[in-house]
């Protein structure tokens, strides 16, 4: 070594204290577990910690010291202060260990409550030890073939079977015995079709001793078109249907068809991944029919605000949002709609994403006006369907050029059936001497005008208005560019017979070429007021063959199919197109009012992209929605239908598959039937159903040992068979199918089944609820009117939601109330006089026999000797009752002098307030 002696000392002391540094590092290091060869899970040990204790101050919401833990390169980025708070491979240089360490509480990292267990932060220093390696979320992974597990024994029925007995092996547990046949029959019919089975259905199911019997049963329900109705009224709640628009009016909406389309869907069992395109996006599907239409009335069930003065793209925004928030709910048990404020403060969803997704639902044409426009008008007369076909004829054969023939024809159908694309008047600008009625109409005086920007009018050579007028004075001019531009029309304004009524007419315009603002300027009388209200506006091309013979005939019958109110009109949604494309903004903190940076329409980049050749509109995302490369929508849906038969999914929270979310219960399961789901069952629901309740899992008895209910009280494990309550809709259809009054009508408008008097009591609106008559008093709970401001209050006291916004669970709760309920409300005080009918005329000539029929027709098995003891005291005394006040006998009997009935009444009302009367076990 070069140098003096002192110098040679020098440098050998610092090298010395150099490697005694290292040394002692290392020893603390190690001390610490740093240097351990056991790798970390960055899922299960580190992400918990993060989310738990630092996510708060360091994500998506707040980004203090401008450090951020939701994504790697965030974390890994320099902070505020120029260092980095995480240093791959370097527990010493990383500045988050250090505050983390500190002793001076103002330093020490989180800033308030205990510092961190010695335990976390050695297992944060070994993981940024180890490179601080990041995992994707187990449900952003995509789903890779499953091993089935290796078991061997006799229970297993199916693969479903391999995987619960699996993990009961590993807690030492066994499963439960199969249940009795009258119970499991019950139980899957429930499950199936909302409904129990008939004492025929019963009878053959309980004679049928062969292997095969409880498939053949299986079989018979899913193919039963109960089957339909008891899935939709599932699928109801994430569609928030509602036959109102919700807000303070809360108007009637006819959307009926939605529902039918959802229960025609279910029934013939259409794959999931075409029963999610056809609501997303079924109108860009090529030459979409009538159903595939009304389909994407799943988004128009947002709600809409008719109240005077509220600004309409306020609430358009607002629907926009809720598509956005319920998209994600549905398919992908994702919380986005936080993401409309800031990133997602858990999952991997920065601000900007939210509205990359926005674009996709933020073109289409609806724009909260009070006509819902745009509905799909389905014509009720043979003869206006005819009259509609012979004009798309006329079209086709008067277009000169073969190539546009078949073009204009559906062009001709698709404006009969949508008028699109509607300029209404709160796009218009320049408003002058004049104003907009309710916020909504487009009212002027002498010498008004109004403004419709940036129009494209080359091929346009006709109007059509829809107005209204009390009075046939004035003219509307419409010129190019200006107030006092080249006159494009001068129409006189004709009076109409309604005022309330808005009517379409047809102005011819002088063609023009590129784009163009056009004037509507007003012309009346002086002191004439105002004598038009302006609905719409739409520019399009005239009908062809104008010089021909029948034109007018033609142009007329065009006209009374605008016109016509024999049409039964859907919501629907209808893409705007390009040349009414709009833009989307970031918002910034999510103020619609507040535009950031413009947008083009994308998925989140945790995501897969978007299917090669798939367009980038909505009818793409749809397609990337149930694209085999997702991660999540098969896991999202066959968890919900699990959750629908066990009460609880392999995930038990269903709404969020996300950080915050529950942790699958069995999650080789959980992706096994996933990838089954869709790759061997092609998406079929019933075959997913079917593979479901054919197994040993669910056909296991529900009875619990006190043990069992020690160890796993929520069944997680499924070492017994589903105990759960039934849903509303479900309680009421039961008592109304036990006792015989049961409708098996299906399909059109939503009745209105006896409900208390004065529930209707809504400002601005004078509908009232009209009891329905005959059968449909007792029709199916999903045919029930559904007001969102005062929903049918017997379902929403057992937990189902006013359908504001989309629910993707029903937490059961248990009140006193619902036992108010089923004792006395008219719906189950009529079912129990109907049960008490069918006790008396088939249940033989004593109360005993009768009491006993009764309990089998209401609870799908014989009675015990202790409850016959107990229902036959309470028999005896209400005859006593009625025999001591016969003046009471009438009133529960609907008016008849019947002793005898009335107490079987009050008999039969008690079942069905029995815990097994609503309970599935």
């Amino acid at each position: 070594m070069p140098g003096t002696p002192a110098t040679r000392w020098k440098n050998k002391f610092f090298i010395i204290s150099a490697v005694a540094l290292l040394l002692l590092t290392s020893y603390l290091a190690w001390e610490e577990g740093v240097f351990s060869d056991q790798a970390v899970d960055f899922n299960a040990e580190i992400r918990p910690i993060i989310n738990k204790k630092c996510i708060t101050c360091h994500g998506g919401v707040k980004r203090s010291g401008e450090f951020s833990l939701l994504f790697r390169t965030d974390a890994l980025s320099p902070n505020e202060s120029g260092k980095r708070a995480i240093v791959p491979g370097n527990v010493e240089e990383s500045e988050m260990i250090r505050r983390i360490k500190h002793h001076d509480p103002e330093e020490r990292m989180p800033p308030e409550g205990d510092p961190l267990p010695k335990e976390e932060i050695e297992l944060l220093s070994r993981w940024i030890a180890q490179g601080a390696h990041w995992e994707d979320h187990w449900a952003y992974v995509k789903p890779e073939p499953i091993d089935l597990p290796a078991v061997q024994t006799d229970w297993v029925e199916n693969n479903i079977d391999k995987f619960i007995y699996q993990r009961l092996q590993d807690e030492a547990l066994q499963p439960s015995g199969r249940a009795e046949k009258a119970s499991l029959l019950r139980r899957v019919s429930l499950d199936l079709t909302g409904l129990p089975p008939t004492p025929t259905e019963l009878r053959a199911f309980l004679a049928d001793s062969t292997a095969h019997a409880y498939e053949k049963a299986v079989d018979r329900l899913l193919a039963s078109p109960r089957y339909g109705e008891r899935w939709a009224a599932m699928w109801m709640d994430l569609a928030r249907y509602a036959d109102s628009k919700g807000y303070e009016k809360d108007d009637h909406r006819n959307i009926w068809k939605y529902r039918d389309w959802l229960i025609k869907s279910f029934n013939e069992d259409k794959p999931f991944d075409q029963f999610t395109l056809e609501q997303l996006a079924g109108d860009l599907l090529p030459g979409p029919s009538d159903e595939q239409i009304i389909a994407t009335a799943f988004h128009r069930n947002t709600m809409n605000n008719d109240e005077g003065g509220t600004d309409d793209e306020e609430f358009r925004v607002a629907a926009v949002i809720d598509r956005v928030n319920t998209t994600w709910d549905v398919w992908q048990a994702t919380t986005m709609a936080c993401v409309q404020c800031h990133s997602h403060p858990y999952d991997p969803i920065r601000h900007e994403e939210y509205y990359k997704f926005y674009a996709y639902l933020n073109n289409t044409a609806d724009a909260d006006v009070p006509s819902e426009a745009p509905n799909l008008k389905q014509f009720k007369r043979k003869e206006d369907r005819k009259d509609l076909e012979k004009i798309k004829n006329w079209v086709i054969e008067h277009t000169a050029s073969a190539d546009d023939k078949l073009e204009r024809g559906q062009e001709l159908v698709k404006l009969v059936k949508f008028t699109e694309p509607k300029i209404h008047p709160k796009n218009y600008k320049n408003i002058t001497d004049g104003a907009l009625a309710d916020g909504k109409y487009l009212e002027a005086d002498n010498g008004g005008y109004a403004m419709i920007p940036d129009l494209a009018l080359e091929g346009k050579d006709q109007i059509i208005l829809s107005y209204s007028a009390s009075k046939s004075l004035g003219t509307i001019e419409f010129r190019l560019d200006s107030v006092r531009g080249e006159l494009l029309a001068s129409w006189p304004i004709q009076k109409i017979e309604s005022e309330s009524r808005f009517t379409q007419t047809i102005i011819p315009i002088k063609p023009a070429s590129g784009r163009h603002d056009v004037y509507m300027v007003f012309k009346s009388p002086s002191g004439a007021g105002r004598t038009c209200r302006i609905e719409w506006v739409l520019f399009n091309q005239a009908l062809p063959g104008k010089n021909e013979p029948h034109y007018a005939q033609i142009k007329r019958t065009f006209l009374s199919l605008l016109n016509t109110s024999e049409v039964e009109k859907t919501p629907v949604m209808i893409e705007r197109p390009e040349d009414f494309r709009r833009k989307t903004h970031v918002f910034v903190r999510g103020n619609w009012l507040v535009d950031g940076e413009e947008v083009q329409p994308d998925v989140p980049q945790a995501w897969p992209a978007l299917p090669e050749g798939a367009p980038n509109n909505r009818l793409g995302m749809a397609q990337w929605m149930v694209s085999t490369e997702n991660p999540l929508t098969a896991r999202v849906a066959v968890n919900r239908f699990w959750a629908q038969l066990f009460g609880r999914g392999i995930v038990e929270t269903v709404e969020d598959f996300g950080t915050q979310g529950a942790k699958p219960s069995h999650p080789e399961l959980l992706d096994w039937l996933a990838l089954e789901f869709m790759h061997e069952y092609d998406w079929s629901i019933k075959k997913l159903l079917k593979q479901i309740v054919m197994s040993a899992t669910y056909q296991q008895s529900s009875k619990v040992s006190p043990e069992l209910q020690e160890i796993d009280p929520a069944n997680q494990l499924l070492a017994r068979g589903p105990r759960v309550r039934l849903s509303a809709e479900q309680i009421r259809d039961q008592a109304l199918a036990v006792s015989g009054l049961l409708s098996d009508k299906m399909y059109g408008p939503s009745v209105m089944p006896p409900q208390p008097e004065g529930i209707w009591q809504v400002i601005y609106s004078g509908r009232q609820w009209e009891t329905s008559k005959e059968e449909d008093r007792h029709r199916r709970g999903l045919y029930t009117y559904w007001r969102r401001t005062s929903p049918y209050p017997s379902m929403i006291a057992f937990d189902s939601p006013s359908r504001e916004f989309c629910v993707t669970r029903r937490i059961r709760t248990n009140t006193p109330l619902q036992a108010l309920v089923t004792l006395n409300d008219p719906v189950y005080m009529e079912a129990a006089r109907s049960l008490a009918l069918r006790m008396i005329n088939e249940g033989g000539e004593t109360a005993e026999e009768r009491i006993a029929r009764g309990y089998e027709l209401a609870l799908v098995k014989p009675i015990d000797d202790e409850k016959k003891s107990a229902l036959l005291d309470l028999y005896q005394e209400a005859i006593t009752y009625y025999q001591e006040n016969p003046e009471e006998t009438p009133k529960m009997t609907a008016g008849k002098e019947d002793q005898q009935l009335a107490a079987l009444a009050v008999v039969a009302n008690a079942m069905m307030n029995l815990d097994e009367f609503i309970t599935k076990g």
